[in-house]
C-alpha cells in the first residue's frame, strides 16, 4: 500500500508544479459563446451597427454627477423593447431593465469629448444590477441596452433602484442630431441631443 502511496504522490506533485506553470492567463476557449459572439458582430455590421461597450459607475452621489451636465435634457417615456431592426439583428435577445425612475444626460456635447448619462433602473429583483451597457450607434440614432449581471452567492442589491453613470467615448458621435432611447421592457425612454 505504502508504494500505491508513494507512487501517487510522485505523479502529483511534478503534475501540479507543471500545470501551476504552464497554465495560460486567459479564460478557456468557448466555442459556443465565440461562435454566438463571431455570428453577433457580422450581423450588427451587415445591418449597418456600431456597438461599443461602455462600464457602469456607481457614485456615491450621483447628484454631483448630475448637476455637472449642461442643459439637461428631459427624458420622454417611450414603448417598451428594442427596435425591431436592432431586435432582429440580435442574435440573443438581452434582458432589460423593467423601467427608469430617472434619466439625465447633457441635452448638448462637443464631439471630442465624453457623453455622460445618468440614470436609476428598476430591476426585476435584488439579485440583479447594471454592470454596463451596449451602444448601438446607427446614422443618426442611439440604442442603449443596460446589461444586467447576477449577483453572487447570496448578495443582494441595497435597493431595487440602482443609480449609475455610463459614459460614452469621445469621438464617436460626429457633428448632428441623435435620437437616444434608454431601452427597458416595460417603458423606455427617449431623448435628442445636439452634438455641435
Amino acid at each position: 500500500m505504502k508504494w500505491v502511496a508513494l507512487a501517487i504522490i510522485a505523479c502529483v506533485i511534478p503534475y501540479t508544479w507543471i500545470t501551476v506553470k504552464y497554465r495560460k492567463d486567459a479564460p478557456a476557449y468557448q466555442p459556443y459563446e465565440d461562435s454566438k459572439e463571431r455570428a453577433n458582430v457580422m450581423r450588427l455590421l451587415e445591418a449597418g451597427y456600431q456597438r461599443i461597450r461602455v462600464s457602469a459607475e456607481r457614485p456615491a452621489d450621483p447628484q454631483q454627477a448630475i448637476q455637472r451636465m449642461t442643459a439637461p435634457v428631459t427624458a420622454s417615456p417611450a414603448p417598451g423593447g428594442i427596435p425591431q431592426i436592432l431586435a432582429d439583428t440580435l442574435v440573443e435577445t438581452p434582458t432589460l431593465p423593467l423601467t427608469f425612475s430617472s434619466v439625465s444626460a447633457p441635452g448638448e456635447t462637443d464631439p471630442l469629448l465624453p457623453y455622460p448619462i445618468a440614470f436609476a433602473s428598476k430591476l426585476e429583483d435584488g439579485k440583479q444590477q447594471v454592470g454596463g451597457a451596449h451602444v448601438f450607434l446607427r446614422d443618426e440614432s442611439l440604442v442603449i441596452i443596460p446589461q444586467l449581471e447576477r449577483l453572487d452567492n447570496n448578495l443582494s442589491a441595497r435597493a431595487k433602484e440602482n443609480p449609475v453613470v455610463i459614459t460614452i467615448p469621445g469621438g464617436l458621435l460626429k457633428t448632428g442630431r441623435y435620437t437616444v432611447l434608454l431601452a427597458g421592457s416595460e417603458q423606455s425612454q427617449q431623448w435628442i441631443v445636439e452634438v455641435r
